[in-house]
């Protein structure tokens, strides 16, 4: 086992006394072939250039000597410490830290990132990574190659934002581009980089700070959800859409279909609740609506006019779907996209099997409830209006 391990933050800037110290004495140095090109590393040492974090730490726990790891960065930010200090490898770490590259990324575009979403981009989280995006008005995403500023730019086809693309910082090749979305593309980026995705429109800034990191005090000005919403004769009480978004329990990272948006009302509490929205619907007056709503909540979601399924072609892939509309054949459309959870719902007996039906030949697991709501004024609990109506909730099952 080595005898100690150093984790030292790289930020471009002259190594600290304590860097150089732990240095002069490593028998073995593990970093990127930038780092070990700096002339303070030992000639004598053991050189490991790093790739997967988790073959470099088992040898680093079998080696006889002193080892230092280099990071890019603040190595304790989605970094190597995590991974050096997991009990498997049984290894006592020590940290020099120094500027994360997300903070340097924000102070070269002159910009605070208290309220900032922060995400890690490799090929098999890009998709969640651009969610995130679509959702917040503000997110840095530490990239990877496969996952980098011209696969962002591809998945978020269709949303515009504002690309802020930081290559090699800290070193003499830094260089920092400020371009469209659309044109992200269309170039070839150096790594490592970090990107700063910006705009919307849904939230203005604030000039409070707010005091909770990567949340804006727009999004928190406003309690609760499923709130009452103003009568549109869609025939959709507030606790039908209560349920509705349990069952569907839309998080960071996902991308949520509202299919028939009506109000907005379940698309705007989705995006609220930290998840990516598309909201799709035929009326354009239900389209300027649901904008109207996500404009006042201060939350970012997509508007797609158009009538399902035949609109849903173009869309990205969901990982939730609510059916506010259109029966078993846009529930049997939606299947074939094979979302994690559907929910529906049907006024009668005869729609609820037929959407029961679609979902159950499509493989998912399905659970049907009759859901009945009686509204009271409470000065003198009179009946105001009741609904009753057939709740349908499916689930894809886990394949292992």
């Amino acid at each position: 086992m080595a005898d100690r391990v150093t984790v030292i933050g790289w930020d471009g800037s002259p190594l600290t006394a304590a860097a150089r110290s732990a240095l002069s004495a490593a028998t073995l140095v593990a970093g990127a072939a930038h780092h070990l090109a700096l002339p303070e590393v030992p000639p004598t040492a053991e050189r490991i250039r790093l790739g997967s974090l988790g073959l470099a730490a088992r040898r680093i726990a079998g080696h006889r000597g002193t080892a230092v790891v280099f990071a890019d960065g603040d190595p304790g930010f989605f970094g190597v410490v995590r991974t050096l200090r997991a009990p498997e490898h049984g290894l006592e770490v020590e940290v020099v830290p120094a500027v994360s590259s997300v903070a340097a990324a924000f102070a070269r575009a002159g910009m605070p990132w208290d309220d900032a979403q922060v995400v890690v981009a490799h090929p098999r989280t890009l998709r969640r990574a651009v969610n995130v995006c679509r959702a917040h008005a503000k997110v840095a995403v530490l990239t990877s190659p496969g996952a980098g500023p011209a696969e962002l730019a591809l998945l978020l086809d269709g949303v515009h934002r504002t690309f802020v693309v930081c290559e090699e910082l800290g070193t003499d090749r830094e260089q920092v581009s400020v371009l469209t979305s659309d044109k992200a593309a269309d170039h070839s980026w150096r790594d490592p980089n970090v990107v700063i995705v910006i705009g919307g429109g849904g939230q203005a800034p604030a000039a409070d700070p707010g005091w909770l990191l990567g949340q804006s005090p727009a999004l928190s000005a406003d309690r609760g959800w499923a709130r009452p919403q103003p009568d549109t004769g869609e025939g959709e009480s507030a606790q039908l859409r209560a349920a509705q978004l349990a069952r569907l329990g839309p998080r960071p990272g996902d991308l949520v279909w509202d299919i028939g948006a009506g109000s907005g009302g379940v698309a705007v509490d989705a995006a609220a609740l930290g998840a990516a929205v598309i909201a799709v619907d035929a009326d354009p007056r239900a389209c300027e609506r649901t904008t109207a709503a996500a404009r006042k909540r201060g939350v970012q979601l997509q508007v797609v006019a158009g009538r399902a399924p035949h609109v849903l072609e173009n869309l990205p892939e969901p990982d939730v779907v609510r059916v506010g509309g259109g029966g078993a054949e846009v529930v049997a459309a939606v299947a074939d996209r094979r979302p994690e959870r559907i929910v529906s719902h049907a006024s009668t007996r005869d729609e609820a099997e037929a959407i029961g039906r679609a979902l159950t030949e499509h493989g998912y697991a399905v659970e049907c409830a009759l859901l009945q709501s009686v509204a009271l004024d409470p000065r003198t609990w009179a009946e105001q209006d009741r609904s009753v109506v057939f709740l349908l909730s499916a689930e894809r099952p886990v394949t292992r």
